[in-house]
Formats: C-alpha cells, sequence, structure tokens
C-alpha cells in the first residue's frame, strides 16, 4: 500500500517562520544560522517565503511607511513587509490576494508577539489590496531603496564602480540564482553526465568544462551518482577558478595550497584535475572545516586538511612543507556576488564592512606571497562585485611587490549581463558575481 501525501503545512504557520527569519536578519542572524532552527517539513516552504521577502525587502518597507504611521513592533513589522513583499510583488507559490491576507491575520494572532497587532496588520493589508495601483505608482522612481531592494550604500558603491552594468546586476539579484553542477572529471564528462540525467528524466546543459546547468533545481539526492561522487553542486563561476589556477603548472606533482578553503569545492575541484597534486587546505572556523573532509571523503579524495588562519603563517607551517606551486586564495569577503543565492547578505552587510574586509584582504595576500615559489601562481578570487574587494586589491599589491606579475585574468564576472544565463567563458554569462586576478611571481 503507497503512503499517503503528507498535508502541506498550513500558509499562516509558514508566514511566521519567515518573519522570524526577516526579523533575525534584521538583528544581524544569517539565514545560514536561522533556517536549521525551523521544522524539516516547515523548511523549504519558509525558505521560499524569506527569499521572495528579503528580495523585495527595500519595496515592502516603503510600502510599510506609506501604510502606518509609525513602524510597528519588530516581530509585527517583519511579518507585515514579508506579507507586503507578497502582496506586492508576486511570489512562491502565487496565493490568491485575499488568502494571503487571511493567513497573515491568522499568522498574527497565534503568536503572543504578534497578537496585539493583528487588527492594524489587517488593516495595512486590505487597504494595500484597495489602493495598490495609487500606493506603487511612483514609489519606485521616488524611492532608490524600493526601486533596487538594496541599501542605498551598496546601490552608490556599485554603479561608481560599474557604471555600464549596475542596473543589469542589482536585476539579476532579483531572481533566484541557477542550479549548477560540477562533474567529477575522474569520473565522466559534462556530456555523459547529462546523457545520464535525461535517462532519469531531469532536463540539463552543458555549459563548458565540467559544468552542468540544470533547467530546475532538485534535491541532490535526486542527482544520479551523488553520493557515490561522481557529481557537485558549484556556481559556474565558482568553477573557474581551478582551471585558471592549473593553466600553466607544469610540475607532474604540483604542491598547492587553498588557503581559505571551506567548504571543500575548490579544493576537491585541484584533486579532480590534477589527482597527483599534493593539497594543503586551511580554514579559520573550526565548525566549518568539517566540510572540507567530508565533501573530499564522499568524492574519493585526500588532501591535508588544517584549521588555521592562513594568514597566520607560522602557526600552521610545518618543516616539511617548502614552497607551493600554487596557491589559491578565496579571500572573505562581503559575498556581494552571491546575493541571488543569499538574499540576505544585502541586509546583513554595513558600508563600513568593505574597509575592513580589505584590510583582511590584503593582510592575506602579503602573508602568502612569500610561501610561493618563484614562477609559481596565486589566483586571488573573490564573490564580490565591488572594485574594492577585487581590482582595487590587485592593483595595490602589484604595486608594492616588484615580484609579481599579474596574468591575463577574468577580472570582474558580473551577474546578469546577458539575462543571468549561467553560462561560462565570458564576463556577461556568470550565475554569480566573482573577481579572478591570477599573479606569477617572478625569479630574483
Amino acid at each position: 500500500m503507497s503512503a499517503l501525501p503528507r498535508p502541506q503545512p498550513p500558509l499562516w504557520r509558514q508566514l511566521q517562520w519567515a518573519a522570524r527569519m526577516v526579523h533575525g536578519v534584521r538583528q544581524g542572524r544569517s539565514l545560514t544560522a536561522q533556517l536549521p532552527r525551523v521544522d524539516a517539513a516547515l523548511r523549504p516552504g519558509v525558505q521560499a517565503l524569506t527569499f521572495h521577502a528579503l528580495r523585495w525587502l527595500g519595496l515592502a518597507e516603503a510600502l510599510r511607511a506609506r501604510l502606518a504611521a509609525r513602524a510597528p513592533a519588530p516581530r509585527l513589522d517583519a511579518l507585515l513587509c514579508a506579507a507586503l513583499s507578497l502582496l506586492a510583488a508576486d511570489g512562491p507559490p502565487g496565493y490568491a490576494p485575499f488568502t494571503l491576507v487571511d493567513q497573515a491575520v491568522e499568522a498574527a494572532k497565534r503568536d503572543a508577539a504578534t497578537r496585539a497587532g493583528a487588527a492594524l496588520l489587517n488593516a495595512c493589508l486590505r487597504r494595500f489590496l484597495r489602493e495598490r495601483d495609487a500606493l506603487l505608482r511612483g514609489l519606485a522612481e521616488a524611492d532608490l531603496v524600493a526601486r533596487w531592494n538594496h541599501p542605498r550604500w551598496w546601490i552608490e558603491r556599485l554603479r561608481a564602480d560599474h557604471p555600464a552594468a549596475w542596473m543589469d546586476v542589482l536585476a539579476a539579484a532579483q531572481q533566484p540564482a541557477p542550479m549548477v553542477l560540477r562533474v567529477n572529471a575522474l569520473r565522466a564528462s559534462a556530456q555523459a553526465y547529462c546523457q545520464r540525467l535525461a535517462a532519469a528524466g531531469i532536463e540539463a546543459v552543458a555549459l563548458g568544462g565540467h559544468a552542468v546547468r540544470l533547467l530546475q533545481p532538485r534535491p541532490v539526492q535526486a542527482l544520479p551518482g551523488f553520493e557515490a561522487g561522481d557529481v557537485s553542486v558549484q556556481s559556474a563561476a565558482a568553477q573557474m577558478a581551478v582551471p585558471l589556477l592549473l593553466d600553466g603548472i607544469s610540475a607532474a606533482a604540483p604542491r598547492i595550497l587553498d588557503a581559505c578553503a571551506a567548504p571543500g569545492g575548490k579544493t576537491a575541484h585541484v584533486l579532480e584535475l590534477s589527482p597527483r597534486a599534493r593539497v594543503t587546505a586551511l580554514e579559520i572556523d573550526p565548525e566549518r572545516s568539517p566540510l572540507i573532509d567530508g565533501n573530499l571523503k564522499r568524492l574519493g579524495l585526500q588532501a591535508d586538511v588544517r584549521v588555521a588562519d592562513a594568514a597566520n603563517t607560522g602557526a600552521w607551517r610545518r618543516g616539511g612543507d617548502g614552497f607551493y606551486d600554487a596557491i589559491l586564495l578565496d579571500a572573505p569577503c562581503s559575498a556581494s556576488g552571491i546575493v541571488r543565492r543569499h538574499p540576505d547578505v544585502r541586509w546583513l552587510r554595513r558600508a563600513a564592512d568593505i574597509g575592513q574586509l580589505a584590510a583582511r584582504q590584503d593582510r592575506l595576500l602579503t602573508a602568502l606571497w612569500p610561501l610561493l615559489a618563484p614562477g609559481g601562481r596565486l589566483l586571488y578570487c573573490t564573490c564580490s562585485v565591488f572594485r574594492a574587494e577585487g581590482d582595487e586589491r590587485i592593483q595595490a599589491f602589484v604595486a608594492h611587490n616588484s615580484n609579481a606579475a599579474l596574468l591575463p585574468s577574468l577580472g570582474h564576472l558580473l551577474p546578469g549581463m546577458d539575462g543571468g544565463g549561467g553560462g561560462l567563458g565570458d564576463n556577461g554569462g556568470c550565475d554569480d558575481g566573482f573577481f579572478y586576478a591570477l599573479l606569477e611571481k617572478q625569479s630574483g
């Protein structure tokens, strides 16, 4: 006898949790930290609602300012803004407006923190439905944050950094990123794996290299050979790193340092493309370091994984480490290039963070450069669209290090320039925003 389908959680419960997630982000907590607290049965719906609310939070807050004389209490405000985001910009999974209002009010009534404001929430939402066109008319032109749904400082920095592309980048941030896979080069080609997916009824296209884009996201458990290590999930833009680093490395068994390695996707990619490489993988966070071991174990690969601050070389270097033929520095950054996947990032970051992160990036570059063998290559990359974390860092480093030669590099890759297709191989076809600079150490 087949099992009965599990009933869908009521919308009011999902809205309650989505509002808690939005409230948590406003208090500085990432969704990565918050979502595991949500019951597994509720989590997919809550994540979809929360992602939508955060993508349209600027518009929702501007509308709330027009609907309420003063901002409601924080928890009620988060619920009101989540509901407004769904009403103002059609969100998943397309609830009828009056159903959404009814369920938002129910969510308020069933939570002690919001119960007293249920009538206010009901009045605001119903007024929005009556006056929708008038409320939205001209709002986007009058309010930069409402138009682009990012903090004002972020918009202004992006416009200054990329005057010809900033609107495309912000528009792309409103769309979910495609699900892209990296086929294990030791097992199969991208084309062969696409055929395997087709046999399983999963539509996909090969992008170049070993990247495959799914036309519809799927749970990893549904991917043929995932548990056996035949394939991993990794964005198309991130997959550019390792081929760029390894190109031109002639050593048969190169010594490679992955300086900021968790969760281990790039570490694994190195070993898939260079099976004889001797890889040292560093991760400063002891809670994230096991992710590297877990990914390598699933793929049947091995590396020397150490918990350490890469910039503090005296603490992690060992007597036999020697010099490295190649160093991959995927430096900590604002993550401004991956807001399609992490819409909370735009609201968690502050303008002052960029300078602090740039200083940390400089510290890592300065510490790691002496560990590179003459003729070796260091690939500096960040998942950032801001020049202060990309081109400006490299130009400053090269200016102060006469033995650092900047090789032809990809530079700033910007999502959305071709409609966000998620392709490979040019600056306009990336699913995420990245910066890549390849440095070679000159002799003498």
